[in-house]
């Protein structure tokens, strides 16, 4: 046996994992500190009453012999994947039901789809900076990745390239820039990858966050998505599953690679690989995403909306330059006085008390960056933000 030394590629300390780290240490050194946390993108609204309610009459249920279930299908029942189809009807596009799989939320999925894929010639774009985990994920698969930067020049939107490749990560709205595309430039994604035979994996985490009409919600909103595209929903930032995990992965039926139907495949790998997200979850899911479901999930992000302003009038009467908080809970700013990520990141740790995270751990491109999170209650986010302004 034989290890996979991809692993070594990868870095010592996971963004988040050194976030925690430096936080804790400062706590311990400093216990009288009241911190506030403007980092790490998790919720703290709780969850809608109605999905919550669904979740425990589903555990009733198990209780009694006449409803207790056991093993579910492995693609998720058919009530849930009915529930993303219906989802997606209101937005006018047609999903059938059989193209969608229910899992545990985004990630493992995002990961785990590329089972499909064999080494290509041609390598994986990757945005940068972007969620780390495309690149982590490449690396542990020995995949050849070319950066695309994302800067102030572009808007953090990345164009096509003029050369070949396999694999796409797109995410819109972008994590952490916010950056999010317009159909137009949505479209120029898509005909690039039809045109070199490239596969797109779209990463759709925040799309309830778009409030500008010129913003696809989906990629499949997109003429030609259907024979080059994945995509990735979850609930996590829609609904505040963050400790549910419940998610869907859409595959096309017209998407086929060398006679080969990429629906079937990732059937096969999920039916292989992976028992099935649990019963309980689903008629989360399910509530979750019905009209009153949708209804309550809006109120949610509308909170985290009011935290907007108070960061970036902070940061509009400092001149700091910042992007995000239209489409996208977090708000991307460049670091005062030519300061580095972590550099920023400390000093904001031993000066104000407030925990961002710092730009360059989405990729080398996200250095002299930071991003801020609008996921806290509006009480902390001002203090918060009181804080930062007497520091920069």
């Amino acid at each position: 046996m034989k290890l996979n030394t991809n692993y070594q590629k990868l870095e010592e300390n996971y963004l988040f994992t050194e976030i925690a780290k430096r936080t804790s240490d400062f706590i311990h050194a400093h216990p009288e500190a009241h911190i506030i946390k403007l980092g790490i993108g998790d919720v703290t609204v709780p969850i809608a009453s109605v999905a919550a309610d669904a979740m425990i009459r589903a555990t009733e249920e198990l209780k009694h012999p006449e409803t207790f279930r056991g093993y579910g299908p492995e693609l998720g029942y058919f009530f849930a994947r009915q529930a993303v189809q219906t989802y997606y009807a209101d937005y006018g596009i047609k999903i059938d039901a059989d193209e969608i799989t229910i899992g545990d939320g985004i990630g493992s999925d995002i990961a785990n789809i590329t089972d499909l894929f064999v080494h290509g010639d041609n390598g994986v774009l990757i945005p940068d900076p972007v969620y780390p985990l495309y690149k982590a994920t490449s690396l542990m698969d020995g995949q050849r990745i070319i950066y695309l930067p994302c800067t102030e020049q572009n808007n953090f939107l990345p164009e096509p390239p003029a050369v070949p490749s396999d694999l796409i990560y797109l995410c819109s709205p972008n994590n952490p820039t916010g950056a999010t595309f317009t159909f137009d430039r949505l479209q120029a994604w898509v005909d690039y990858a039809n045109r070199v035979g490239a596969i797109i994996l779209y990463d759709d985490a925040y799309e309830r966050f778009i409030e500008e009409d010129d913003k696809p919600h989906s990629i499949f909103a997109i003429d030609g998505a259907r024979t080059c595209a994945i995509e990735f929903g979850s609930l996590s930032k829609t609904a505040g599953f963050t400790c549910v995990r419940s998610g869907y992965t859409i595959v096309p039926n017209e998407l086929v690679r060398e006679g080969m139907s990429l629906k079937k495949m990732w059937h096969q790998r999920q039916t292989t690989k992976y028992n099935g997200a649990p019963y309980v979850t689903q008629r989360g899911l399910e509530a979750a995403l019905s009209a009153e479901g949708l209804l309550q999930a809006d109120m949610t992000i509308g909170i985290y909306k009011r935290n907007v302003p108070l960061i970036t009038q902070t940061l509009e009467e400092k001149g700091i330059f910042y992007c995000g908080g239209a489409n996208s809970p977090y708000i991307w700013l460049r670091c005062p006085d030519g300061m580095r990520s972590w550099q920023f990141f400390d000093y904001l740790l031993e000066k104000a008390h407030v925990v961002g995270t710092p730009g360059v751990g989405f990729g080398e491109y996200g250095e002299n960056y930071f991003r801020l999170s609008t996921f806290n209650t509006f009480e902390n986010t001002g203090e918060a933000m009181q804080r930062i302004a007497k520091v920069i």
